[in-house]
């Protein structure tokens, strides 16, 4: 795979984007506490999700997934067929999910102009919610959308509704209840099980159809919805050094990803000649999924 040389991130260089004071039902960001239309389903979503969420499941949809039988086609094809989804686990957001990604992407693409890899990385960090397509399974939105976690150690309790664990299987077992369970400290992200969803496919597509995006947009890809690390400092005894770098990339994309949920509609004809010719910078015209 071609190197892409990344500069550091410019700590600080976003402050030209404005946070919103609230998410698109007037409420402020991943409050999973405050009334609203969408609390309950939110909250029952992650009850399912802790309760299923083991380490054998996800070794399983690993393995299931990583044949990459299921579909061949572009990546506007498939931010396309996304266009379809909302994701149910979402408690800022209701539009369909284009929308989101060309928002994320054009906010970074104000900020950090000359950092194309992030644009594009935007652009493609949710593709992997076609999962919940009929096209791919049609699988339930427990094991699809959601905030992720490693499997195979303990629940840290920073992870958003940590109750429903006390019914996951992994919670009783005498290594996977453990702090380190079977991982060594600082063994590297690289080398730790995540719950299965859409961050974990998308990072096994990219990989398998051989991107040329520079390691810290994998690492984007693969754990942005890890907030238990890149918000509470969890698991950082897992982190090995380029983890460490990584992870300053992905705190700023993070920022971008949450606070630019908003009404405010993105001219997807206008924008899609750029991210086409990023799209054919980095990618195969057609890729297996």
């Amino acid at each position: 795979m071609t190197s892409v040389a990344v500069a550091e991130p410019v700590q600080g260089k976003e402050e030209g984007f404005t946070v919103p004071d609230s998410n698109a039902f007037g409420h402020t960001f991943r409050d999973y506490d405050k009334e609203s239309e969408r609390r309950a389903g939110v909250e029952q979503f992650y009850k399912t999700n802790h309760i299923n969420q083991t380490y054998e499941f996800a070794k399983k949809k690993k393995e299931e997934y990583g044949k990459l039988n299921r579909a061949e086609m572009s990546i506007w094809e498939c931010c396309e067929l996304l266009n379809q989804i909302v994701d149910d686990s979402d408690p800022d957001l209701d539009e369909p999910q284009i929308e989101h990604l060309l928002q994320t992407a054009e906010a970074i693409r104000r900020d950090y102009p000359d950092e194309d890899w992030l644009h594009l990385t935007a652009l493609i960090h949710d593709l992997g919610k076609v999962l919940l397509h009929p096209k791919f399974g049609e699988e339930p939105q427990w094991c699809v959308v959601g905030d992720t976690y490693p499997l195979g150690c303990a629940f840290d309790e920073s992870i958003v509704h940590h109750k429903y664990f006390a019914e996951n299987p992994d919670s009783k077992h005498p290594i996977y209840s453990t702090k380190l369970g079977i991982y060594k400290e600082n063994c590297g992200l690289d080398n730790v099980i995540v719950s299965w969803g859409h961050d974990e496919y998308m990072y096994m597509v990219m990989k398998e159809n051989k991107t040329t995006l520079p390691s810290p947009a994998l690492f984007i890809i693969r754990f942005h919805s890890f907030y238990p690390l890149h918000r509470n400092g969890a698991y950082s005894y897992l982190m090995n050094e380029e983890d460490k770098e990584n992870l300053k990339w992905l705190r700023i994309f993070n920022k971008y990803d949450l606070y630019s949920k908003s009404k405010v509609r993105v001219d997807v004809e206008k924008v899609k000649p750029y991210y086409l010719s990023l799209i054919a910078k980095y990618f195969p015209s057609k890729l297996k999924w």
